[in-house]
């Protein structure tokens, strides 16, 4: 963990300074492995134990939660509301989009993937069933710290682990949860890994050793 932490206070030194807050950005290159095979690919959300270190927007659709989901969630769609979606495309586009998450009562999972389906799932922003009887702050709060993975086609994954003002601690944690959980989704496991890098935003990759 130590030698995580040290590369991460080097590339933060190595970077100038930005006028906007920067993101870390934690890649790993792959190698011998075969992505035409759909077994090899990872599609999957990691929950960061420190969190991304910046805000994410959730969208919340629902007709019996209204009230609670106002109080949680940065914005709120009724099955009327959403009805009235279906000849806006530039609409449902802008709300894929601007919002991160999207949570929505079973129910209507169907109807949203008449409405929305095309915008929301290319995305791999469908949203996610809220359990019956569940609270809707648990949830949004772990979505906030959570973070998508996805190897399709070219061997490398790219994950943001935080942001420039968090400490260069918690992003070393945030590095190695990732890292941990890739490496257990690899066939060879740390045999399919070539290199990782980190970076901020607009500063150098520096190289990480993650296995010593």
């Amino acid at each position: 963990m130590e030698k995580i932490t040290e590369t991460v206070k080097k590339a933060k030194e190595k970077s100038k300074k930005r006028n906007f807050k920067q993101t870390w950005d934690f890649s790993i290159n792959l190698k011998n492995i075969d992505l035409k095979k759909p077994e090899n690919r990872i599609t999957a959300e990691i929950v960061l134990p420190h969190g991304r270190g910046k805000d994410t927007k959730t969208l919340v659709i629902t007709n019996t939660m209204v009230a609670e989901a106002k109080k949680v969630a940065d914005f709120v769609l009724t099955k009327e509301q959403l009805e009235a979606l279906k000849k806006d495309k530039k609409k449902i586009k802008k709300l894929a989009n601007e919002y991160d998450w999207f949570f929505a009562e079973a129910p209507l999972m169907p109807l949203i993937g008449k409405i929305m389906g095309i915008a929301l799932g290319p995305r791999g922003k469908m949203p996610k069933p809220i359990p019956p009887k569940a609270k809707l702050e648990p949830l949004i709060s772990t979505a906030k710290k959570t973070v998508r993975i996805k190897l399709k086609d070219s061997p490398v994954i790219h994950v943001p682990v935080g942001t420039e003002d968090m400490p260069e601690e918690k992003v070393a944690e945030n590095i190695q949860t990732v890292y941990k959980f890739v490496k257990e989704k690899l066939p060879k496991g740390a045999g399919n890994i070539k290199s990782a890098y980190i970076k901020l935003t607009m500063g150098p990759a520096l190289k990480l050793n993650l296995e010593g």
